[in-house]
């Protein structure tokens, strides 16, 4: 299902998260269940995704939205909204982990994905997780593998 970025005021946004169930709506499951009175039920993917267990969400998370960008061609800010919606979360939760735990701005971020490669952010990942080096470069080494 096709996600679109929206804004609202303060007001809108206090009667969402009045209306929502913490830990369990995002602000798409509450205006779908006030709005349509149903549950909300998130369509199956059209595309095979990354399943990452065992590694720490600040590491996990980050790898999951370069393999959206990467594989689905999706922008930094798609892939979060739907690494978010995939681990029921909002996209704040998710850019956490790449930006506040990683010392980064969005836009730094951004800017290490524009390399072909991917170095700079890979070589970050790897100083911040050095236990997790192996895991990494396999993580890197078969991003670029044609399917």
């Amino acid at each position: 299902m096709t996600m679109h970025m929206i804004e609202v005021d303060d007001r809108i946004f206090k009667f969402l998260q009045k209306n929502a169930e913490p830990f369990i709506d995002s602000p798409n499951t509450v205006l779908y269940r006030l709005l349509l009175n149903e549950k909300y039920t998130k369509a199956p993917e059209t595309s095979p995704s990354l399943k990452l267990s065992g590694l720490p969400k600040a590491l996990s998370q980050p790898l999951e939205v370069l393999y959206e960008i990467n594989k689905h061609g999706l922008s930094r800010q798609k892939a979060t909204r739907l690494i978010a919606e995939k681990h029921n979360t909002v996209p704040s939760t998710i850019m956490d982990k790449y930006c506040k735990q990683l010392d980064l701005k969005a836009r730094d971020i951004d800017l290490m994905l524009e390399e072909p490669g991917y170095e700079k952010f890979m070589n970050l990942l790897k100083d911040r997780f050095p236990d997790f080096e192996g895991i990494i470069d396999m993580f890197f080494e078969t991003l670029f593998v044609e399917e």
